[in-house]
């Protein structure tokens, strides 16, 4: 049972979209489950005016904690969520995008299905046979291709490595994301190379994911990267990940 939880939500200018995630706040505080909650947003150099929206939201909820951590140099989505785990304070951390592709309430779906075992990592996967999903075909072609990348590269037989919403013990995150090297998407990678390494069990369950179309991937210039920085792991995985 989870007594007390993180919730880490990594922003880059996300002025245009933080509705969605105070929207999807109320209502998990509404509903939730587990009644010692921090949330902790961890700024990636935005430009625009994210914390200050952040602020305004919690100045009137007295009874919420959280807490902001600001980057000054924009510096990857890895790099956001190792600053807000390392700053965690709760027995287990959630991590989530702030798009709220996947909702808060999802978690509570896993606990009240008892869906929470003996595992250390949870991976919220958008490839099981209870998943809902809302996805561009091209998009779903090349997860489908990662994937299978991923088996060849690295054996690893996890269906979906790339959703945000991922659930860990405090411990185990905290040692993971203080070993991993990538500051950018293929973090999700190493996690699951690092779990391997240190014997930490991943269980992935189903989750409802909708796509935005504001999301700020770019689909062929960032998944070329992805691929590159594979290769890089690849290339080191006798050294560091065995």
């Amino acid at each position: 049972m989870i007594k007390s939880l993180s919730i880490i939500f990594p922003m880059y200018n996300e002025t245009k979209r933080l509705f969605r995630t105070f929207d999807d706040i109320e209502k998990f505080q509404r509903r939730n489950l587990i009644k010692n909650l921090e949330y902790i947003f961890v700024d990636d150099g935005s430009s625009d005016d994210s914390i200050k929206k952040v602020l305004n939201f919690f100045k009137n909820k007295k009874k919420i904690k959280y807490k902001i951590i600001k980057i000054q140099i924009n510096s990857g989505k890895g790099n956001a969520l190792k600053k807000g785990i390392l700053a965690a304070k709760k027995e287990w951390i959630l991590t989530l995008d702030t798009d709220i592709s996947v909702s808060l309430l999802q978690l509570q779906k896993w606990i009240k299905k008892k869906s929470i075992d003996n595992n250390s990592v949870y991976f919220g996967s958008r490839n099981l046979k209870y998943s809902e999903m809302e996805f561009k075909f091209h998009r779903k072609m090349l997860g489908i291709f990662f994937s299978i990348l991923l088996r060849i590269l690295f054996q690893i037989d996890i269906k979906d490595t790339q959703c945000g919403f991922k659930l860990y013990k405090k411990k185990v995150a905290k040692h993971l994301f203080n070993n991993i090297k990538d500051t950018g998407f293929v973090h999700d990678v190493e996690v699951v190379l690092l779990s391997r390494k240190f014997n930490y069990g991943i269980k992935e369950l189903p989750v409802t994911w909708i796509h935005r179309n504001e999301s700020k991937l770019n689909l062929y210039v960032d998944t070329f990267k992805m691929f590159y920085k594979l290769f890089i792991i690849k290339k080191n995985l006798f050294s560091f990940y065995k």
